[in-house]
Formats: C-alpha cells, structure tokens, sequence
C-alpha cells in the first residue's frame, strides 16, 4: 500500500481520515464512529428537514472526498478512511434524541450493521465502486440502524 500521496496538509484527506481517528492501528471504522458523536452534537440544533440536508450534503461529499482520498492511498476504500462510519452514524441518529441511551444504542446497531453487512448493505459493499462503494454500505448501515430504533422508540412509547 501506498501513501506516497496521501497529506496531512490536505484537508480533503484530513477529513477521510476521521481528523486522524481512521489511523488507528485497531479497529479503525469504531474510532471513527466516535467522531460521528460530536458530529450529531453539531447536527442536533437542527430541525428534522436541515438535519437530514445536511445528511445529504455529507454523504455527497463523502463520496468525492472518499473517493479522491482512496485514489491518493492506491487502495479502494482503505481502513483508515472513516469519513463514510461518520456519516453513517449520523444517519443512524436522524431524528433521534441527543441522550446518552439514544448515542450508545445506535452506535451498538450501526457498528453491528456495518460490520455484519446484511442484504442490501453488503450488496453496495460488493458491487457498488469508487466513492459511491465507500459511503453507500455505511449509509444504508445508519438507515437499517435508524429504522429499528425508530421502531424501538415508538414500541417504547406504546409500553411506557
């Protein structure tokens, strides 16, 4: 592998990297899920349409920013480019309470989602390519992670 061009000066990169948290030597795509937690904090003021604008936004982004980093590396969709669990994990938090149970519960599920990659997530790992494979499998990982606790949210409202 090759990181001949890969820069710390380059903000494009820096921001694949996970602010540096994809470096790390072990279980880079959770270090990078970490930062996905400020980042919902900085999402949270937002009402539901902005937020989920600002999702869009991300993810179109992260496809070129993935994408540019990826190429830069010579390696498609290297470890240490996180910038895709970021958004993910943000996906997984549309529309959820900012609360301690709400932040540890979806990071369990998103990791779960894209570690394990059922269905349609391991489908857009496997044939979908360039920055579009590197951010589709973790942004269908957040939605498959936001629908079941959407649903665990409104069943706790029936029970509560």
């Amino acid at each position: 592998m090759s990181h001949a061009k890969l820069s710390w000066f380059n903000p494009i990169h820096w921001l694949a990297l996970g602010f540096g948290s994809g470096l790390a030597p072990k279980a880079p795509g959770t270090f990078g899920t970490l930062i996905g937690i400020p980042a919902v904090f900085l999402l949270a003021p937002l009402n539901w349409w902005e937020y989920l604008l600002a999702l869009v936004v991300m993810t179109l982004a992260g496809i070129w920013i993935c994408q540019y980093t990826a190429k830069a590396m010579g390696e498609h969709d290297h470890p240490s480019i996180v910038w895709d669990e970021i958004v993910g994990y943000a996906v997984a938090m549309f529309a959820l309470p900012v609360e301690p149970f709400w932040l540890l519960a979806a990071f369990v599920l998103f990791r779960i989602f894209d570690i394990w990659k059922p269905g349609p997530i391991g489908w857009a790992d496997k044939k979908l390519s360039g920055g579009n494979g590197i951010m589709m499998d973790d942004v269908l990982a957040g939605i498959f992670s936001a629908v079941l606790l959407h649903l665990g949210w409104w069943l706790s409202g029936l029970l509560g």
